[in-house]
């Protein structure tokens, strides 16, 4: 059986940490920033973490290719 591809996409827009957990940005910081209050424009320009486990393995799985 021949090895499972790593999934280009998705090793872009995420990483990995040295204890396994996928980090990546938070949506919503591209545009209409006057709408948003001040203390939601923190939350999103920070980045965040993948919280599911089940979802985290299934990303690793991907990326590990």
């Amino acid at each position: 059986m021949p090895k499972q591809k790593t999934h280009k996409g998705l090793t872009k827009r995420v990483k990995v940490t040295a204890k396994g957990k996928i980090k990546l940005h938070k949506a919503g910081a591209s545009h209409l920033m006057s709408v948003k209050n001040a203390k939601r424009r923190r939350r999103i320009r920070r980045p965040g973490t993948v919280e599911s486990a089940a979802f985290t393995r299934k990303m690793r799985e991907a990326m590990r290719g």
